[in-house]
């Protein structure tokens, strides 16, 4: 694939902070148009790419968001960008926290201190993988490939609604980041924040400080406690309220008879 320059603007903001970045995000690769950025970073990364590889794009014909949602994703009107990480091989152990497991949340977390750092936005997190100004604002996906291999990988893909643009996948539930601060944002500076938070959260996994990336995502998790939801699972469907996540990232639903961790799947909020 043929990538071009990054936009001047958005390249400017890189350079002022690159610095802050570590290897966690060593190169930015950017092109216009493409159907989606986790298919080209998978690819990438499958090609032997590095870990901090960022394939960032001005508009995705194809963009996806979890379970098969499409992700809107105009020309010109937000941030779509897929990261590739290579985490480290470790033993998977049910109930406890690790770097694979938290990944989604990590992001989530940086995607949403980042927005901060740059608009003064303060976005809530909604489990797993949203975040919300009243509306959605953004979304965050992780896609594990060879998991367990030597050769393992993560694509975590962001979705940023910078500019006021006919959302299509979202209607009227969309907002974006001019529409909250009614003045346009610079891209480049939210880019350049969520990276920089990114490679802060990210450490933190490595270095085994599950529990402060937990907390400090609770903290942004406004409205997460008390919340009926339903969901489906070998028992069928079932409903109960939410009481909040464990440390490993899951959700946790009180059923009346019992608490139910919910790790992945889909919920959905009544």
């Amino acid at each position: 694939m043929d990538f071009a320059p990054l936009p001047e603007a958005v390249a400017h903001a890189l350079a002022r902070e690159r610095s802050r970045f570590t290897a966690h995000v060593c190169e930015i690769l950017y092109t216009p148009v493409l159907p989606s950025t986790m298919d080209v970073a998978a690819q990438m990364a499958d090609g032997g790419r590095p870990h901090g590889l960022v394939v960032l794009a001005g508009q995705q014909t194809a963009g996806r968001g979890r379970r098969g949602h499409t992700w809107s994703s105009p020309a010109g009107a937000g941030l779509y960008f897929s990261l590739i990480v290579r985490p480290p091989l470790a033993i998977f152990v049910e109930g406890e926290p690790s770097v694979m497991g938290l990944m989604t949340m990590a992001a989530g977390l940086a995607v949403a201190e980042g927005i901060g750092h740059a608009t003064g936005l303060e976005a809530s997190l909604k489990w797993p993988n949203d975040l919300f100004y009243g509306y959605k604002l953004a979304g965050v996906l992780a896609e594990g490939h060879h998991v367990g291999d030597a050769g393992q990988f993560v694509v975590v893909g962001v979705g940023i609604n910078v500019m006021e643009a006919p959302y299509l996948s979202e209607a009227e539930r969309a907002t974006s980041l001019e529409r909250e601060l009614g003045v346009p944002p610079d891209p480049g500076s939210v880019l350049a924040e969520v990276l920089s938070a990114w490679c802060a959260r990210y450490q933190d996994l490595l270095d085994g400080k599950y529990g402060r990336v937990v907390e400090r995502w609770r903290v942004r998790a406004t409205g997460l406690v008390g919340r009926p939801v339903a969901w489906e699972d070998a028992r069928g469907e079932r409903e109960g309220t939410t009481t909040g996540v464990d440390a490993t990232g899951a959700l946790l639903v009180d059923t009346g008879t019992e608490v139910v961790r919910i790790s992945s799947g889909a919920v959905r909020w009544q």
